[in-house]
């Protein structure tokens, strides 16, 4: 048997003792009067003369996070919410029953407990007990509590112990939670309607990738899990919906990193009778309030960088090669509209996308500050509308921040018939070999026929913004179940069947 086993063991053995106290080893409901971070955010200010003249009574429940026991007293700190508490139990204190209940408390387990607030002599903010109400058996052991829990790959795949063990992580994901209530705040502000499309469909499109293939079994049809709501949100354009947005779960059969997982979540917002740069102004506004949402400030401090978010600079894609290129012989404009000197530079098989390679290469990662490019190439833009003065170019923009790509948007194409053929480019391309190529799809084409008026359309990564809002150098610390191998048999079916027969 295992040490962590006949751990196991003797803590469910505490279940039957527990109950044998009277009490529930799996609880009953609590009418808690405070939580703890209630508790501190009312108290902390308070003197220990005003809390000892006032005794001010709380009822708060959470996981039992350090214990220390001292003959007739002991220590205990409670858990909830990424806050903690200290509560003191004296035995004179507290009934027989609920001493002999302290006794046998482990690290993890969840109780209640009833008192009122005051500040020990060191000064710390604490409940006196008056009672104990047991209400959830921890059976397995948690981190040592000045270490936490730090096994990336185990912060990952347990997030339950990532969460109990850390709570940092908590206040990671309440940050989160922030920045997605302020993108859909802001949006309902402006009048866009909040909509949801399919995420499974029959033609996947929207995007450049690789999809994930499922199966109908009734239909007995292929389905693609979604790379991109794009396409039926500008459906619904052209259906007089003329504000939407959605945030939407994608889905894309690629790689993983510390900024992509196959999994991930966008924001998608479509505006009528407006173009890529109205969608500029707005992507500032935006960022800027989310910014002050989840942080306090537009000021966003990021892996030791001070990211302005109050400040966003612009430029085209020429003039950012021509900014950014990392060698002292700059190239002028003049070199980065020559199709021969794109040539030279990139192996890629037109000036477009020779352009976008040389960009991606030099550029990206000097793009630290907020920044937005705008103007791509035609080539890697089939659904974005062609800039009226240089029709190789597109009116399409991207932001960036921190080196990596956070937004992407354009003035949409409401031309069925360049749609098309641009849709054909695409094909010509997945020809070459390029699988992430898109596909033709004669439903969106027949949407387009009705009238499209003009749009500005974008998508905003939530994971990526929520990384620089949360300091996090992984995507995976701002996804809860970020998508890993499966491990191997656990066996604690096992242990709780063994346990359980003794």
């Amino acid at each position: 048997m295992s040490l962590e086993q006949e751990l196991f063991d003797q803590r469910f053995a505490r279940i039957r003792e527990i109950a044998a106290l009277g009490y529930r080893p799996y609880g009953q409901r609590f009418d808690f009067s405070h939580t703890i971070p209630a508790v501190l955010a009312g108290y902390s200010a308070r003197t220990a003369e005003e809390l000892d003249a006032e005794k001010p009574r709380v009822r708060v429940a959470g996981r039992i996070q350090t214990v220390r026991r001292m003959g007739k007293a002991g220590f205990m700190h409670l858990q909830q919410s990424g806050e903690r508490l200290q509560v003191y139990v004296r035995k004179d204190a507290v009934s027989e029953k609920d001493y002999q209940l302290y006794q046998l408390l482990d690290l993890g387990d969840i109780v209640g407990i009833d008192g009122y607030v005051f500040r020990t002599r060191t000064g710390e903010l604490s409940v006196h007990a008056d009672s104990l109400t047991f209400l959830s058996k921890n059976l397995l052991g948690v981190p040592e509590k000045y270490h936490g829990l730090e096994d990336v790959e185990l912060r990952y795949r347990q997030r339950y112990l990532d969460l109990i063990a850390n709570p940092e992580v908590h206040r990671t994901f309440a940050t989160r939670a922030k920045v997605v209530s302020s993108f859909r705040r802001q949006l309902q502000e402006r009048g866009f309607i909040e909509v949801e499309t399919p995420m499974m469909q029959s033609l996947y499109g929207g995007a450049a990738a690789r999809p994930f293939v499922t199966h109908h079994n009734t239909l007995d049809i292929d389905l693609y899990l979604r790379i991109a709501p794009e396409l039926y949100l500008k459906r619904l354009i052209s259906g007089g919906m003329e504000r939407v947005f959605e945030i939407n779960r994608n889905f894309r059969n690629e790689g993983v990193s510390t900024r992509h997982n196959p999994e991930f979540t966008m924001l998608e917002f479509y505006q009528a009778y407006a173009d890529y740069r109205d969608l500029m102004d707005l992507t500032c506004e935006l960022l800027k309030q989310v910014a002050l949402d989840a942080t306090g400030d537009t000021v966003v401090a990021f892996q030791g960088l001070a990211l302005d978010f109050g400040q966003v600079r612009r430029y085209t894609m020429r003039e950012a090669v021509c900014a950014f290129w990392k060698y002292d012989d700059k190239p002028t404009m003049d070199d980065v509209r020559d199709p021969e000197w794109l040539r030279i530079h990139s192996g890629k098989a037109t000036p477009g996308e020779a352009l976008v390679d040389i960009f991606e290469r030099h550029c990206e990662e000097a793009l630290v500050q907020p920044t937005i490019i705008y103007e791509y190439p035609v080539e890697v833009s089939p659904l974005a509308k062609q800039n009226s003065d240089d029709p190789t170019m597109t009116d399409r923009f991207e932001i960036y921040a921190a080196g990596m790509e956070i937004g992407n948007a354009f003035t949409e194409l409401n031309d069925p018939d360049e749609q098309r053929r641009r849709f054909e480019m695409q094909l010509a391309m997945r020809e070459r070999g390029d699988e992430e190529a898109h596909q033709m799809d004669e439903d969106y084409l027949r949407a387009l026929c009705y009238g499209m008026p003009p749009t500005g359309g974008e998508g905003i990564g939530i994971d990526r913004v929520a990384m620089l809002m949360t300091d996090s150098k992984s995507i995976r610390d701002v996804i809860l179940f970020p998508l890993l191998r499966p491990e191997g048999e656990i066996g604690i079916a096992g242990w709780l069947r063994e346990a359980s027969s003794k």
